[in-house]
């Protein structure tokens, strides 16, 4: 039998799995955490704690490039990270599927055998 902390997860992912697997809503939710490292990035480059790099990127520097690079790297982090979570979300989905399945096979094999 399924704990009811599994059905729940069951029923819940039926409902959202559709709208969650959407590029939008990975975007959408995942941007914090993109954004959130993008800052970081920035901070790093522009604390100038490394002075030799600081020299060159100074010398040859285009900020142009510097935030489109973070736009990219926070983007690519939120959709890959909503898809890695989702794909977790989906497996545990089918395993408890597949759990649930055979539960209700060895219930039902129980009951034929009962009745012979």
């Amino acid at each position: 039998m399924l704990t009811p902390r599994e059905q729940q997860f069951l029923e819940y992912w039926r409902q959202n799995r559709d709208r969650q697997k959407k590029l939008l809503y990975q975007l959408g939710v995942g941007l914090p955490l993109g954004l959130v490292m993008g800052a970081v990035i920035l901070t790093n480059f522009f604390s100038g704690w490394y002075k030799r790099a600081d020299m060159i990127a100074n010398s040859q520097f285009n900020p142009v490039v510097l935030y489109v690079a973070v736009v990219i790297i926070a983007v690519f982090i939120a959709v890959f990270s909503k898809k890695h979570q989702w794909d977790q979300q989906e497996q545990r989905y089918l395993e408890l599927l597949e759990k649930q399945k055979r539960i209700n096979h060895e219930q039902t094999e129980t009951e034929k055998s009962e009745n012979q």
